[in-house]
């Protein structure tokens, strides 16, 4: 056999395997002939890697929500203990809920980071770093004698937890897209409602039992096992091969003029403005005003993380039938709807003696209906707010996140400037920020 002949066999060998190999792809895929012959072969290997990047996320997605889920614990677990921090530091009410700004500002700073680098990086090492820098902030927290001290390791707290927030939307972001990343959206509202239920509930068991600085030895103790965790089984999610500088000011620029971007900004901001109001005003206004101990303060949220939950889930049903702007729609009147029976049971109590027993239930009642509608309307904005951005969607993650936490800063900022030691501003206060929120939906976002 000569080697001409040799290589021609060779060759036409080859093409058998290619077109077998063909074959065998069409039947796994269920695609049709024609289908397949209309993609070009780079489409559908990248295709094929995206769905083999889906497939092995999966296993991972309990991680993600873990790790959107740990912001939201971090901020709920010491509420109950709020009192207890003002009387051991020698404080005022007010300075001690300015923790909780501080805390969403250092996550604003956070987001700006941490989607900005990931771009660059890649999810995974950024996630592990975030973790780490969280845990430093704890140790910071566990040994504060002061306000100041205090202040600052909240914020380095919020700085490395924010990698929850802002790379677990972006990892869902990678990996899903359409109606299917509403339900992921959905799916992460209703654990990020169950750590922010259930925080209340364990930091007021700790700081009853153990005192309040102990809580902060939790939150290093759970950190260290989720850090343990993400390094072993989540998987990277930003393809090496899409990793490419992002200019920050070109996205900036895009979304400034983006005023669908800037609505849903305002929305999620205005929405977590009043969970983290809610969470800083609540436990002088149920324990303080109506008599509430920090246990059964903590144990309330059971209840309104059953409210949020629920939240999600009606939500991640009603996507199949309805789009997202329109849940988003729901979600807002009936923030507006929970706001109102509130401010009407406080008003009236001006005027009509009311037991505090009466009180504290209809405080409980109206907020879990509130956070039913906070957890319907920022799934769907948050699925909404970048589906243009996909080819800079860290960088955009960060900028989105960076806004919408400064605008819950300000929610909780003109929450503690209202707060006067009586029950009436607070709801009053989330009935304008609902209407608002309303308004900004019907004027500033159409299809």
């Amino acid at each position: 056999m000569s080697l001409r002949g040799g290589c021609e066999e060779s060759d036409v060998a080859i093409q058998k395997i290619y077109i077998f190999a063909q074959s065998v792809l069409q039947f796994i895929c269920a695609e049709s002939p024609r289908r397949y012959a209309a993609r070009n072969d780079d489409t559908y290997i990248y295709n094929m890697e995206r769905e083999f990047m889906i497939q092995n996320l999966i296993p991972g997605i309990w991680l993600i929500i873990l790790i959107v889920g740990l912001p939201q614990i971090s901020e709920t677990v010491y509420t109950p203990s709020l009192p207890d921090i003002a009387h051991a530091l020698h404080v005022s009410d007010a300075m001690v809920e300015y923790t909780l700004t501080v805390y969403v500002i250092g996550l604003a700073c956070g987001t700006l980071f941490w989607g900005k680098v990931s771009d660059r990086f890649g999810r995974k090492p950024c996630v592990l770093i975030g973790l780490t820098v969280f845990i430093i902030g704890c140790i910071l927290c566990y040994s504060a004698h002061s306000i100041a001290s205090l202040m600052i390791g909240r914020a380095i707290q919020a700085f490395g937890g924010s990698v929850g927030s802002v790379l677990g939307q972006a990892i869902c972001r990678d990996a899903f897209h359409g109606p299917a990343l509403g339900k992921v959206y959905s799916s992460t509202a209703t654990a990020k409602a169950f750590a922010q239920g259930f925080g209340p509930v364990i930091g007021g068991v700790i700081a009853e039992n153990f005192g309040w600085s102990n809580i902060f030895l939790f939150l290093m103790f759970i950190t260290t096992v989720l850090c343990i965790s993400v390094a072993l089984y989540l998987p990277e999610t930003h393809d090496v091969h899409n990793r490419q500088h992002v200019s920050i000011i070109e996205v900036m620029r895009n979304l400034l003029r983006d005023k669908k971007a800037i609505s849903f900004g305002i929305i999620v901001g205005g929405a977590g403005g009043i969970t983290f109001s809610y969470f800083g005003e609540g436990s002088f206004y149920l324990i303080e005003l109506l008599g509430m101990s920090p246990s059964h303060y903590g144990l309330s949220f059971v209840l309104i993380a059953i409210g949020a939950m629920l939240g999600g889930i009606v939500s991640k049903n009603l996507n199949q039938y309805q789009t997202s702007k329109a849940i988003m729609g729901y979600g807002l009147m009936i923030i507006v709807a929970g706001s109102a029976i509130l401010s009407c049971v406080i008003l009236l109590s001006s005027y009509v003696a009311i037991a505090q027993n009466l009180l504290i239930y209809a405080t409980i009642f109206s907020q879990t209906i509130i956070m039913f509608g906070i957890s319907m309307t920022t799934s769907n904005a948050l699925a909404l707010a970048l589906v243009d951005y996909k080819w800079c969607i860290g960088t955009a993650s960060s900028l989105f996140g960076f806004f919408y936490y400064c605008i819950a800063s300000l929610v909780t900022i003109g929450m503690s400037y209202l707060h006067n030691g009586t029950v009436v501003p607070m709801p009053l206060y989330f009935l304008s920020l609902g209407l608002f929120m309303i308004i900004i939906s019907k004027v500033m976002i159409r299809d």
